[in-house]
């Protein structure tokens, strides 16, 4: 009887005490709120990567940028940026330790990188192989005069620009932590922001940039903030 009579009381006032109404309301508003801001910081982590890799590529990031993120940047999925390993200039590449590297970026068969479908970017021969022990963190693939070079995924062109080194730069961010990079091209077809599908043509292969000795793609991944041997998967 008592536990009767304390059900319909509390259903009672579930549904006329106005207060209880305001009481629940308020914790829905609070629940809410957190979660829109645990949304936005994530968002401006992944904005502060974007606006930092853009930096590492066209050689205008500053030593107060570099030193406000070297203890890494965490956004979701545990996502780490270590920023010691980014290749900035000379003097952080002679920080490298190649085998930790190595260790830190090697990937198992579980990877989510292993199952993305990735299109060739560019149909020719590999001049130069992936070797981070000569700094040489993409392949270089020669191939015929005016050859399209198409994104290897679907994903949002986050760098559409000239470099000294690199010439005509383009980087594309995917799903899955990963960003694909197309270096030394005669003309890109694609402006920062714009979205790109696998096998898109973005580009229009070529001899630009300082750092080359004649038409060719030099071709990057970045898998979670560290460079990835791209011929382990993409067919060229």
């Amino acid at each position: 009887m008592v536990i009767s009579l304390f059900l319909t009381e509390t259903i009672l006032e579930q549904w006329f005490d106005p207060r209880h109404a305001h009481t629940q309301n308020k914790k829905q508003l609070v629940t809410l709120t957190m979660e829109l801001d645990s949304l936005a910081e994530e968002v401006r982590k992944k904005d502060q990567f974007i606006s930092l890799f853009r930096g590492f590529l066209t050689g205008d990031t500053d030593s107060s940028s570099v030193d406000s993120f070297r203890q890494g940047v965490n956004i979701d999925r545990n996502f780490t940026i270590d920023l010691s390993t980014a290749p900035i200039d000379s003097q952080f590449r002679q920080e490298f330790e190649i085998g930790g590297q190595a260790d830190q970026i090697k990937l198992n068969s579980s990877s989510e990188l292993l199952e993305v479908f990735f299109y060739s970017p560019i149909t020719g021969l590999i001049s130069r192989k992936y070797n981070l022990k000569e700094d040489h963190f993409g392949v270089d693939v020669v191939s015929k005069r005016n050859e399209p070079v198409m994104s290897v995924a679907g994903g949002t062109v986050i760098l559409s620009s000239w470099t000294q080194d690199s010439g005509y730069v383009i980087a594309i961010q995917h799903s899955s932590d990963l960003i694909s990079i197309y270096k030394h091209n005669a003309e890109l077809l694609k402006k920062t922001g714009n979205f790109v599908n696998g096998g898109e043509v973005i580009a229009i292969i070529g001899n630009t940039g300082d750092l080359t000795d004649g038409p060719h793609l030099h071709f990057e991944l970045w898998y979670k903030g560290n460079t990835v041997d791209p011929e382990d998967f993409v067919t060229f």
